[in-house]
């Protein structure tokens, strides 16, 4: 295991300086030694070093890249440029840092080390998937954290959604800011571009003010569902919880809103 020589640098919010994170990730990039590169923890600035990642290096020697929730802007950025698949699911510092999952475990390494269709997406029991909007779909699966697809939007490291899947998950945001991020990509015409919309676990994403008048997250899913033309499904374990599925973005999937499945149509690695 090799850790970034700037892994424990503190730049005022920041894991160290975006020219010390750059050349981390730089660095791992570069090294063929390197087969897999694994986000310790989220948390912020991803967006600010996406213009100094060497993406020529990774296209030239593909590697795992696994992370999610500020790592986001960085695996949009990645299938821009690359056209690569990356990995949204658990970190050594947060999921695996003691006592994982079970159900958590199995779903990741059983896609990160299988060469062959590892089928369907499948809640753990009690978790029931929710239909929001039938029909079937396939297309390339895309997204992450909801903050992070948002701020990326309209810059050059944004993927084009077009046909594609959209996965999302958010934590920690009130209703209207959610509301807000998702009527902007309605407006920017990425909800209308897509086959289908997938979405995961919105945790403590609650008013703060109970007294308040708010609409619930249900009202806001219902709303911006009907502005995709395919299915849509919701309550996907997938997110900012510890039981939790992996996401291979940049993969084709099939999505049957009628049966509410979700399967994987290629193998994720060579």
């Amino acid at each position: 295991m090799i850790v970034g020589a700037h892994a424990a640098k503190v730049h005022g919010y920041l894991a160290g300086t975006d020219e010390q994170r750059a050349a981390d990730i730089n660095d791992f990039l570069r090294d063929r030694r390197v087969r897999g590169i694994f986000a310790l923890r989220g948390g912020y600035g991803t967006p600010r070093i996406l213009a100094a990642i060497d993406y020529r290096a990774l296209k030239k020697d593909p590697k795992v890249i696994s992370g999610f929730s500020d790592i986001t802007a960085l695996q949009l950025a990645i299938y821009k440029k690359c056209k690569l698949v990356t990995f949204s699911g658990p970190m050594p510092a947060v999921e695996f840092w003691e006592d994982p999952d079970p159900y958590t475990e199995e779903n990741f390494w059983r896609l990160v080390t299988s060469n062959k269709k590892t089928g369907q997406l499948i809640n753990p029991p009690g978790e029931a998937l929710q239909v929001l909007k039938t029909g079937k779909t396939a297309g390339v699966l895309l997204g992450g954290n909801l903050s992070l697809v948002s701020c990326t939007v309209g810059t050059s490291f944004f993927p084009s959604m077009r046909n594609a899947v959209l996965v999302l998950e958010e934590v920690e945001e009130q209703p209207y800011r959610v509301d807000r991020m998702l009527a902007h990509l309605a407006n920017a015409e990425i909800l209308g571009r897509l086959n289908g919309l997938i979405l995961g676990k919105f945790t403590a994403c609650s008013p703060k003010d109970s007294k308040k008048p708010s609409l619930t997250l249900d009202q806001m899913f219902e709303h911006y569902a009907a502005l995709v033309e395919g299915p849509v499904l919701a309550n996907v374990q997938y997110g900012h919880i510890p039981r939790k599925l992996t996401i291979p973005f940049g993969l084709k999937a099939r999505v049957d809103g009628s049966a509410g499945t979700i399967d994987l149509l290629e193998a994720v690695v060579d």
